[in-house]
């Protein structure tokens, strides 16, 4: 089921002359302007990883990928609302990472480009139909709050926009949880990403550490 986010997302993209919900081969398309490809994509991206790589290589694309801020939770049963509050959780750009780790095996390619959007949206949430639910609930829909920024990855060397701080030119993991105040477990997903997707390059060892070295050409984002 669509979600209210989704829409919302979608109807940003939806300028005069573009077309929505477009069947394209085997794909369902959210939006088609002239021979642009644009997906809205809530979910994970490992979700859509095939039907980009099969439409990428003869198609411009942009997948619009919401990284959620703050989630306000809102608690209803039947037709009440039993509560409104803010989830504890922050969410940042780094967690991006967690998913770009399924999807590196796709990006970057020449006319692929990853729209991030950090954004602040309300969940709201019911009780589980079936009663040995493990989460305690389930989410009815999501609506968009608020945009608050953007990022655009194009080029292997944008997913260090991603890091609140800086790497130095060469690193390891451990300097990299470090750095940005990590787990040693995810500044080994971000190594992996870098590296993948050629942002980063392995030179060698200091004991058991690998040791990655940047690789930065100029990037062709905005």
């Amino acid at each position: 089921m669509e979600t209210t986010l989704h829409q919302q997302l979608k109807s940003r993209y939806c300028l005069p002359g573009s077309t929505s919900e477009q069947q394209l081969g085997a794909y369902r398309i959210d939006v088609v302007q002239g021979e642009h490809l644009i997906e809205v994509q809530c979910s994970s991206l490992a979700a859509i990883r095939d039907k980009i790589r099969d439409l990428a290589a003869d198609y411009d694309m942009t997948i619009v990928k919401p990284v959620v801020r703050n989630r306000y939770v809102i608690q209803r049963k039947w037709s009440q609302t039993l509560s409104r509050s803010l989830s504890r959780t922050i969410g940042d750009w780094m967690d991006v990472f967690e998913e770009m780790v399924h999807f590196v095996t796709i990006f970057p390619q020449p006319r692929l480009t990853l729209e991030l959007l950090l954004v602040d949206i309300e969940e709201t949430r019911r009780p589980p139909k079936k009663r040995r639910s493990r989460k305690g609930y389930r989410v009815e829909d999501r609506k968009l709050v608020e945009v608050i920024d953007q990022r655009i990855l194009r080029v292997p060397a944008d997913l260090y926009s991603l890091l609140p701080t800086r790497l130095p030119e060469q690193f390891s993991t451990s300097e990299i949880a470090g750095i940005l105040q990590v787990t040693r477990s995810f500044a080994q997903q971000i190594a992996y990403c870098l590296r993948e997707s050629g942002a980063a390059e392995a030179i060698g060892k200091t004991g058991n550490a690998i040791q990655y070295q940047k690789v930065v050409p100029h990037s062709k984002a905005a």
